[in-house]
């Protein structure tokens, strides 16, 4: 009979004291989002459709598995701390980390992505601490997507400067790098002191991967030098093309290894699969085969993760799933 696996938190103790020097890109759930010259598909949670910032929240643990089992690559986990229903979006409700658990608990091998973690709004060692908690729960399958964070509301409440957020971002990032990376490290920032302490678990690898989402107030070069993979939204495909390839230029120029390109898409897929692409809010409403047309296309100028939305579906989630999962996964995979 084998050992306990690594996500067992039972596991030898000095895997969760001793810092690794392993590279994040042998992570499970790394290796399930980036294929090299294809392109994999991930979920927003919530996965239904709603109006305005209040989801249901029904039948989410189900619908993940079923999306796990039919080709899915990710699930996208939000972090909103406060409603504020003039934004109309406010995720999916529940506390990242949370929620996180709880659908790990519930599937196998779908890569958990959080799209994104505020930094500037977060105490580094809580963030550290609950990142690589969920790292060995999940057996090494988080991809920890970071921001600095657009709602204006929620940054007095925290009492964080809003205009501060980029250089406490940096600040935030390197804290929790460091602390993963060394064993009782001496800690002096804006968040406090920290000396004669330690922060464990450390991850399965260095560092679970890290995604930037949107430029989080950094320039590109930063981002291309210090993520694992960027996160952006959906443009046109020819500012889209210009952006990958930037992206590549600067990654090939840090470090020469293929980071992933990822992008955001809200979609209303019609029954009718000749229905013609029409814009909505960061998407189209379209039939499956403008789908795959525009799925075919960006994948051609090097998009490698296209993570759904399907917040203004006209169709029942499940239905949407059942049709993606049929007849469009197939054809990319």
């Amino acid at each position: 009979m084998g050992g306990p696996s690594r996500a067992d938190p039972c596991y030898p103790k000095v895997y969760m004291f001793i810092p690794s020097n392993q590279p994040p890109i042998n992570n499970p759930g790394y290796q399930k989002v980036v294929k090299r010259d294809k392109l994999t598909f991930g979920l927003f949670l919530p996965i239904e459709a709603y109006t305005g910032d209040q989801p249901s929240m029904h039948g989410q643990v189900e619908l993940a598995q079923y999306a796990e089992q039919n080709g899915f690559a990710s699930l996208l986990f939000r972090d909103v701390p406060l409603r504020d229903s003039t934004f109309g979006d406010n995720g999916q409700i529940f506390d990242v980390w949370t929620y996180l658990g709880f659908v790990a608990a519930q599937t196998r091998e779908i890569a958990l992505l959080t799209g994104a973690v505020v930094l500037p709004l977060r105490h580094p060692l809580h963030t550290a601490k609950a990142a690589a908690s969920i790292d060995h729960l999940s057996g090494g399958r988080l991809i920890l997507g970071v921001a600095s964070g657009d709602r204006m509301i929620e940054f007095p409440v925290f009492g964080v400067d809003f205009e501060s957020r980029g250089d406490l971002f940096r600040e935030n990032l390197k804290v929790m790098l460091d602390v993963w990376a060394n064993l009782f490290p001496y800690q002096a920032s804006s968040y406090g002191l920290m000396s004669e302490a330690d922060v464990v678990p450390k991850p399965l690898a260095a560092r679970p991967p890290v995604f930037v989402t949107g430029y989080s107030q950094q320039n590109f070069e930063w981002i291309a030098n210090n993520a694992d993979g960027w996160i952006t939204y959906p443009r046109n495909l020819e500012p889209q093309a210009y952006l990958v390839n930037q992206w590549r230029e600067l990654t090939n120029k840090h470090d020469g290894m293929h980071k992933p390109f990822a992008q955001s898409y809200l979609i209303d897929l019609v029954e009718n699969p000749n229905e013609k692409a029409t814009p909505i809010r960061l998407g189209h409403r379209l039939g499956r085969n403008a789908l795959i047309d525009y799925l075919s296309a960006i994948r051609s100028i090097g998009v490698d993760h296209v993570i759904f939305n399907l917040k203004y579906s006209s169709r029942p989630a499940k239905e949407v799933l059942e049709e993606l999962c049929e007849h469009v996964l197939p054809l990319f995979a």
